[in-house]
């Protein structure tokens, strides 16, 4: 399993303007995606911001490429998500899950 890793910042003001566009359009898309496992999205307080964290689990890489396209390690941030947010990672890491319990 393959854990992809995002985060984005955003307005104190507008704290549930990304979460509701994760679970209202991301989600469903995602989980009609061959390979997507599942997500999780937690935040954290800044002071001035929130960051979200962003964790999809992937069968394979392949299956991330199929989405992402040919350079993985490349953010895909739908113009709704960057509306909700003040800034945001343009490149994601990869992680290869050695063990889940």
């Amino acid at each position: 399993m393959i854990i992809r890793e995002w985060r984005g910042r955003a307005a104190k003001s507008n704290p549930q303007g990304y979460p509701h566009h994760f679970r209202s359009k991301v989600m469903p898309e995602l989980g009609e995606l061959p390979g997507f496992l599942g997500a999780h999205l937690c935040r954290r307080d800044l002071g001035g911001t929130i960051e979200f964290l962003v964790l999809t689990k992937w069968r394979s890489l392949e299956a991330i490429s199929a989405f992402a396209g040919d350079d993985v390690g490349q953010a895909i941030v739908e113009p709704e998500g960057v509306a909700a947010l003040v800034d945001f990672d343009n490149r994601v890491q990869h992680y290869e899950t050695i063990e889940d319990i």
